[in-house]
């Protein structure tokens, strides 16, 4: 009873606080970088001048010895999940810890499509789905999705970002957008994303804390892998280490850009110690040019 009360006084404090940011992101143009991403089949027709060429349906033209077109109109009911990566890494953070800036950077988003008369839906994933809801309109379901957030408790500690996307894959028959929210620290998951990338909108909103960037001069520290738990005594006042790891963590974000960059997927890096507000519209007005 008292762990249901404290879910709910978060999902308010998270409804609160996030108003500001949801406001700033419709102003902000989600509703035209989102709205109308996909196209329906609506009817045949008979070809009128000006129509392209490119719509005619060859089989229906041959069979009335006239051309008909096929004619789409923009798909309006749009449908937005949220992939959720519940891993244990997620509970690292300076400030705050990763897995709740997510939860934060989601919700904000979870509302901006609600105002959009979006259906939300929602996977958590570690090794694997653990928790699917599908897509549907309203407040009331974007609150339930908000709880499962914050009281959810992941069965496995380890990511596997392939296994998860190729079962996501799987379960979306319709086009939908798909925001994975991870810090994408798992094995090369390239061939379902680009899968999935010819079928759905993918945004890949990658959740990192400084700390893991950049080691600090403290000494002698004991890191711990979340998801394995193992353990190793390093000596961060040893100036060569220091190097060496910041050039592995950079060669690791590099190499993460250029995967997405060749799937032409968009990436957005976001802190825990940042306003991610400030990356999301940045996101949303680059987006909007490009289109």
């Amino acid at each position: 009873m008292q762990r249901a009360k404290e879910v709910i006084q978060q999902v308010k404090r998270i409804e609160i606080s996030t108003k500001q940011q949801v406001e700033g992101l419709i102003t902000g143009n989600y509703h035209s970088v989102f709205k109308g991403q996909g196209i329906d089949f609506s009817e045949i027709r008979e070809y009128r001048a000006g129509d392209d060429v490119r719509a005619i349906d060859w089989k229906v033209t041959a069979r009335f010895n006239r051309p008909f077109i096929k004619e789409f109109v923009e798909e309006r009911d749009l449908r937005v999940y949220f992939a959720m990566d519940m891993s244990a890494s997620g509970s690292f953070g300076s400030n705050i810890t990763k897995k709740q800036k997510a939860i934060d950077i989601a919700a904000s988003l979870m509302f901006a499509a609600m105002e959009n008369n979006d259906n939300v839906g929602l996977f958590i994933f570690t090794e694997g789905i653990e928790k699917y809801i599908p897509a549907r309109k309203g407040r009331k379901h974007v609150l339930k999705l908000l709880s499962t957030l914050i009281s959810y408790e992941p069965v496995a500690k380890r990511t596997d970002i392939m296994n998860s996307m190729e079962a996501i894959a799987m379960l979306l028959k319709r086009r939908s957008i798909v925001f994975v929210i991870s810090d994408f620290c798992s094995d090369d998951f390239s061939k379902p994303l680009k899968v999935m990338k010819n079928r759905h909108d993918i945004v890949a909103l990658r959740v990192t804390d400084r700390r893991e960037h950049e080691l600090p001069d403290v000494g002698f520290i004991e890191l711990e892998d979340e998801e394995t738990g193992e353990q190793l005594l390093v000596d961060t006042s040893n100036e060569d280490f220091r190097m060496r790891y910041a050039e592995l963590v950079m060669e690791h974000n590099e190499s993460l850009q250029k995967l997405f960059r060749k799937m032409k997927i968009d990436k957005v890096d976001l802190f825990t110690d940042e306003p991610y507000e400030i990356a999301l519209k940045k996101f949303f007005r680059t987006r909007k040019v490009r289109r």
